[in-house]
């Protein structure tokens, strides 16, 4: 039987790993069985720069966390060695990364995840990870929004230019 102190270490762990699951916009589950340190540390480095944090867990703590955090629906996908990215702020970069990763990898498979407080299949995080970027997107609102004035723009330089030949002549 387990003593008092590993227990108060584990039911902490635990303790943590439920904020992250409630604190996180996503949190995508993978399989890193096969990957070497090499592999795993060039992960967890592109991970931590886009703001991401990863973390390999036993399932028996994860599960307990999902519990509380009331993401059972994630369990089924908890089997086999287990690692598992928190975003905060991005829903978009950590699938991109991952995604990306394990096209690079095939050792690595993406199983599920939770987006905005939702249990989605690989299905939906492959789709996430085909979207543009944060800047992306905004860029491309930003060029619909432009677009009106420009086109204004022309049309009045046009409008001008034909005037100033007409007065020449």
């Amino acid at each position: 039987m387990a003593n008092a102190k590993t227990l108060e270490i584990k039911s902490q762990q635990v303790s943590e790993v439920t904020d992250k699951l409630k604190e996180s916009s996503c949190t995508i589950v993978a399989d890193y069985r096969g990957l070497n340190v090499a592999q795993v540390t060039e992960l967890r480095r592109q991970l931590r720069e886009a703001g991401v944090e990863f973390q390999v867990l036993k399932n028996t703590l994860a599960r307990r966390a999902t519990a509380n955090a009331e993401l059972s629906a994630l369990d089924e996908y908890l089997t086999g060695p287990t690692a598992i990215a928190f975003s905060k702020d991005d829903i978009v970069t950590p699938a991109k990364i991952l995604t990306d990763f394990a096209k690079k990898n095939d050792k690595l498979s993406v199983k599920a995840g939770v987006v905005e407080g939702k249990v989605v299949g690989y299905d939906q995080i492959k789709a996430l990870a085909d979207l543009p970027s944060r800047e992306g997107l905004l860029s491309m609102l930003l060029s619909v929004l432009q677009a009106p004035v420009r086109n204004f723009a022309l049309a009045v330089k046009a409008v001008a230019e034909k005037d100033g030949s007409a007065q020449e002549a």
